[in-house]
């Protein structure tokens, strides 16, 4: 039970949408959770059929824990002044499998390279201001079977290392089904061990990712 050293991952749990103005040109930002090449490419298909009347749907998308695969296109804009500046934004931001398509609804007046390339990046942001976006952390899930005299310390240890409690059953025994952020769980242990005399059992099970999501506790990996 030491420390993996795994890390972290930044990502859109549920997609946004964002729209700014230009000198007239609409830039509508969509943006969506994707696990695959597969996924953000028909998201992406699906964006151009559902705006097949603008003049641009350009993309970007980030998969994988290092962000190991990336795609941009400006569909039609000069080089580089649409896909690559919207891929930036999601970098810069550590965003993980994520797509977005920046609609263009063109205005009629031209914006110049460095227009377009800031109007797209302003259209991610804003995109990525209207979705939900959490913080996967990495964890090992764990169940602390008790008897109701050490019920009280278990929960004050529990809370003062801020460990996100999944739920309690309550029977003969009481098990508290918890995960603990990665690395801690060697501490914990001692703590609970400690605090219990030994009386605790800790059962744990795999590892798996964790986010807070509305005071809300959801398990990835399942």
């Amino acid at each position: 039970m030491t420390a993996r050293g795994r890390l972290g991952m930044k990502a859109v749990h549920e997609g946004g949408q964002g729209e700014i103005v230009e000198k007239k040109s609409r830039f509508i930002a969509t943006v969506r959770p994707v696990e695959s090449e597969e996924a953000a490419m028909e998201f992406i298909a699906e964006m151009k059929k559902k705006y097949w009347d603008a003049r641009h749907n350009c993309s970007a998308f980030v998969v994988g824990r290092n962000q190991e695969l990336s795609r941009c296109s400006d569909d039609g804009e000069p080089s580089q002044t649409a896909g690559r500046p919207m891929l930036d934004v999601l970098l810069r931001e550590g965003i993980h499998n994520t797509a977005v398509v920046v609609t263009r609804y063109f205005g009629g007046v031209l914006l110049g390279t460095g227009g377009l390339v800031r109007a797209y990046q302003k259209a991610v942001c804003e995109g990525l201001a209207n979705s939900v976006v959490i913080d996967r952390k990495p964890g090992k899930e764990l169940c602390v079977q008790t008897d109701y005299n050490g019920l009280g310390k278990i929960q004050h240890i529990l809370a003062q290392q801020e460990i996100a409690v999944l739920g309690t059953e309550y029977a003969e025994d009481v098990k508290i089904q918890a995960v603990i952020p990665d690395g801690e769980e060697q501490r914990l242990a001692e703590a609970v061990t400690d605090g219990t005399g030994g009386k605790a059992r800790l059962i744990w099970g795999k590892d798996v990712e964790y986010a807070k999501i509305d005071k809300e506790v959801k398990i990835f990996g399942k």
